[in-house]
């Protein structure tokens, strides 16, 4: 494989997880413009507990699907390149989902667990990254608030893998 075939399948790998991390984050938006035609978002406010890595993970494969096509329209390793890509992104994110309610704590790649405070402070309207916060930052939603003093008496330690996993 050449230099150039290979930088240009690392960009569809990269463009596809900051792209996925982009429809996530609008998604999550969207569930709280329309919380009626999001019923499941909304008690999974209600509950704050996630369905597990795994149940996440095939929520947000199975909801962006159709996204995954159209790469495989321009050549079959730049789609296979972008699959990986959201694909791999879908899996970040459905665990820091799931750690930033099983322990929050354990989020060092973000200042605040941005999901965990959204829950925490009943943000309807701010904090809608999942494994991000970037978005949050760009489109002016972040708000930063002192979580981890409560954080850490809530949830007293594990791990990394210490999550739900179903």
């Amino acid at each position: 494989m050449t230099l150039t075939k290979s930088l240009e399948l690392t960009l569809w790998f990269g463009g596809a997880f900051l792209f996925a991390s982009l429809v996530e984050y609008w998604m999550h938006r969207a569930m709280h413009k329309f919380p009626k035609k999001f019923k499941t978002h909304t008690e999974h406010h209600v509950k704050n507990t996630g369905q597990g890595v795994l149940g996440e993970f095939i929520s947000y494969v199975k909801g962006a699907f159709v996204l995954l096509l159209p790469p495989f329209f321009y050549s079959w390793q730049g789609g296979i390149a972008w699959c990986c890509g959201a694909i791999f992104y879908a899996a970040f994110s459905a665990y820091a989902h799931q750690l930033q309610h099983d322990n929050p704590t354990y989020c060092a790649w973000m200042k605040m667990p941005v999901h965990y405070v959204h829950h925490r402070h009943n943000q309807w309207h701010h904090n809608f990254g999942l494994g991000l916060d970037w978005w949050d930052k760009i489109f002016g939603t972040y708000k930063p608030v002192e979580w981890l003093e409560e954080a850490e008496e809530k949830f007293p330690g594990g791990g990394y893998l210490e999550v739900k996993w179903r």
